[in-house]
């Protein structure tokens, strides 16, 4: 499978999570525990991994087990992602990709600027300094945790099924954690976790469960064989098309800095992965002018 099919279903996956999510609302409210969706999610992630992992050994010998392994703001982690990647991967990016991220962005957050109209101009650097530190901070370490996740994967021959039983293993041990502790939290008003872990559930909310698990699943794949910038590009274009579903779904009403941004980020996914020479349409002229060069300097040697 290309990495390209992936991201596209990652991104088309990622778009549909927050649509999905939406749906499964009733009154602006959840009839259910949202905090079972991330831990069946990773129930499903670890069953089917932990399916395809016997499947492989079947067929082969057993790998070698090692113990190893939304806001405008959050944006900023698209160009750490890209350093990080320069500096812990030791990923030589040309110039032109570098362009591309910081194009990728610039076009991300313009289309989640509002506009006058909506909200004062002066809004959008009117938050505590504060506000803008712990931002950089949650960008750089979303950045870092991807990049690292990458490393791990990446740095031996592993099953990828493998490493996603110890990945998701640890996932689902925390989601568990984190119901255990609300039930501490309400003392138990409404009874332990597991005797409530269904209540409320509708088709549309396991269709959430199900999208999250197979979400997590591509990314993983995307973390073996491909890299984050492919995961970053596929999760910028799946907040794009998220918002432009919106605008059939909920009546969201589309704003220019939307089109801007939809139109940069175009431009970045395609100055990003395509070749320089699509890029760099030198014309016949240009080419030609290194041969007449070479044929003066040797006219002027013969005439010496």
């Amino acid at each position: 499978m290309q990495w390209y099919v992936v991201a596209s279903l990652l991104t088309i996956l990622t778009s549909s999570q927050g649509i999905l999510t939406t749906l499964s609302q009733s009154n602006g409210g959840y009839k259910y525990d949202y905090a079972t969706v991330p831990f069946l999610a990773e129930v499903f992630k670890l069953i089917v991994s932990a399916v395809l992992l016997w499947r492989e050994c079947q067929k082969s010998p057993p790998p070698k087990m090692t113990t190893e392994w939304k806001s405008i703001m959050g944006n900023l982690k698209i160009v750490t992602t890209g350093i990080l990647f320069r500096l812990f991967l030791k990923r030589k990016l040309s110039n032109l990709q570098w362009i591309a991220i910081v194009l990728l962005a610039v076009g991300t957050t313009t289309s989640q600027v509002k506009g006058c109209g909506e909200s004062s101009c002066d809004s959008l650097f009117s938050s505590p300094i504060q506000g803008y530190m712990l931002g950089i901070l949650s960008a750089c370490l979303s950045a870092l945790a991807g990049v690292y996740t990458e490393f791990l994967m990446k740095k031996n021959n592993d099953s990828l099924y493998w490493q996603n039983v110890q990945l998701y293993t640890f996932g689902a041990i925390f989601n568990l954690a984190r119901l255990v502790l609300d039930d501490f939290r309400s003392g138990f008003e409404k009874g332990p976790w597991w005797q409530r872990i269904f209540n409320g559930y509708s088709i549309t909310t396991w269709m959430v469960v199900l999208n999250l698990g197979s979400t997590g699943l591509l990314v993983s794949w995307l973390m073996k064989y491909a890299d984050n910038i492919v995961k970053v590009y596929s999760t910028s274009m799946a907040m794009l098309l998220t918002m432009v579903l919106s605008v059939f779904l909920f009546n969201f009403k589309p704003t220019v800095q939307l089109f801007l941004g939809i139109t940069v980020c175009m431009m970045s996914l395609h100055m990003y992965f395509a070749s320089p020479s699509t890029l760099l349409d030198m014309p016949l002229t240009a080419k030609a002018a290194p041969e007449s060069a070479i044929e003066v300097s040797v006219d002027r040697k013969m005439d010496s």
